[in-house]
């Protein structure tokens, strides 16, 4: 039967694509529940290892042995609030959070970066102390820890790892395996002491280089973070390419108003203008939709698109008065 009904000029068109590229319901609640698993295996190695390096850190008077023990409470801290972000993801959307609670694992991620840059402060402001007035430090000690601590760093790190993975997943990853080099280079500081019966300002040395580290990985934390709450596009997003694909499904004849942008690492939308060929039904115009959506959701791992169509374009004389330039965000638009 030959569909009926009025002709189409502007059609709201708002959807999650099921075919995306994430996973269905079932198999995103199983993949949470071992990101929880592995979380709360990180969580207890990084515990232990912060007790055993204050503990052998004040013995050995090295504060190499203390920066990296700060460094790993930072991810003790940093695995808890990726833990209570994971959770907080599978908690049902609400109409007034009606995407849900995705942004958590990036605001846990933005937590973690500025947990990371607090304690470089610290671990400097220590290491210069300690390089102006050098205290002996016992060697054999801060090479059997620092090795212990390596390992555990190393199996922790291990335990979070996923390929791709959402950002507060990778920012554990990232804590966890600068802690194990920062390990590394403390127990390297330690043989060289214990070697020489000397060179004891090595030790602070090595916990500013720490410190640097530290620092690198918060800033790159920061920015990512920062990236998904201003909702830049997603990292590797062709948006260009994007357009394209849209705007060759047959019925499209153009594409504008186009942004993109990520709830998480993991869940992507977009919204978009389309202006249809001809004047289609109500009913044609939506299979358009529909075929739109299925052409960016696998290829480009658009999870939620939400189309305007159009029998006309908005666009005139080169201006669209649709575009997010062209906002009037004068007073009378500030409530």
């Amino acid at each position: 039967m030959e569909p009926t009904g009025d002709r189409a000029c502007i059609v709201g068109s708002e959807a999650t694509n099921e075919d995306a590229d994430t996973p269905p319901h079932e198999e995103y609640g199983t993949a949470r529940v071992r990101r929880e698993r592995r979380l709360v295996l990180a969580f207890g190695l990084n515990a232990l290892i912060v007790a055993v390096q204050v503990v052998f850190g004040l013995v050995a008077h090295s504060v190499g042995l203390l920066a990296d023990a700060a460094h790993n409470l930072v991810d003790v801290a940093a695995v808890l609030l990726t833990l209570v972000a994971v959770r907080l993801t599978a908690r049902r959307r609400t109409a007034e959070r009606s995407f849900g609670y995705h942004r958590s694992t990036v605001l846990a991620a933005l937590a973690n970066a500025a947990l990371v840059l607090s304690v470089t402060v610290a671990i400097v402001i220590e290491g210069v102390q300690r390089l102006v007035h050098p205290t002996a430090v016992h060697g054999g000690i801060v090479v059997v820890v620092a090795l212990v601590a390596m390992a555990g760093n190393v199996a922790a790190a291990l335990a979070v790892h996923e390929k791709g993975g959402d950002l507060g997943m990778r920012a554990t990853f990232v804590h966890l395996g600068g802690d194990a080099l920062a390990s590394l280079g403390v127990a390297g500081a330690g043989v060289v002491i214990l070697a020489t019966g000397s060179w004891y300002r090595l030790d602070p040395a090595v916990s500013l280089g720490i410190g640097v580290l530290i620092a690198v990985q918060g800033v790159r934390l920061l920015r990512a973070a920062t990236d998904v709450l201003l909702e830049s596009v997603p990292s590797g997003l062709d948006m260009d390419a994007v357009a394209r694909a849209m705007a060759d499904v047959p019925g499209v004849e153009e594409v504008h108003d186009l942004h993109a942008w990520s709830l998480s690492s993991e869940v992507r939308a977009l919204s978009a203008h389309l202006v249809m060929a001809g004047h289609p039904t109500l009913e044609e115009a939506q299979a358009v939709a529909d075929e739109v959506k299925r052409a960016v959701g696998k290829p480009f791992r658009i999870s939620h698109a939400t189309l305007e169509l159009e029998c006309e374009s908005c666009v005139t004389d080169g201006a669209d008065p649709c575009a997010m330039d062209e906002l009037d965000v004068g007073p009378a638009h500030r409530h």
